[in-house]
């Protein structure tokens, strides 16, 4: 295997080197070269005028509206309002029934009643 790939790289080498190679140069770019200018030619009439375009036809309207603005913010609370009248003092109500009578209290003793001075 050493020996086969060198000799096809000595061949290769030997085939190529045999080869006749031809330049082929471009053929050489011919060059004018200008004379000197003229003399300035004469001025030419002026053009017609050109006619007006005609009028461009009228765009569509629109079809679509705008979208539904934010809903506005809470108002603030109203004032509180007077105080009412107050209402007139209502009727006396009836008399309440008679409560039972009392035992009889037991009879004075010996009780003395002693007031210190000053």
């Amino acid at each position: 295997m050493k020996y086969s790939l060198l000799l096809a790289a000595v061949l290769a080498t030997l085939g190529l080197s045999a080869c006749d190679r031809t330049v082929v140069a471009p053929p050489a770019a011919v060059v004018t070269v200008p004379g000197p200018a003229g003399a300035t030619g004469a001025t030419g009439s002026t053009g017609s005028t050109g006619s007006t375009g005609s009028m461009g036809a009228t765009g569509a309207a629109g079809s679509s509206t705008g979208t539904t603005g934010a809903t506005g913010a809470t108002g603030a609370t109203g004032a509180t309002g007077s105080t009412g009248y107050t209402g007139s003092t209502g009727a006396t109500g009836a008399t309440g029934a008679t409560g039972d009578t009392g035992a009889k209290g037991a009879t004075g003793g010996d009780t003395v009643v002693v007031v210190p001075q000053r």
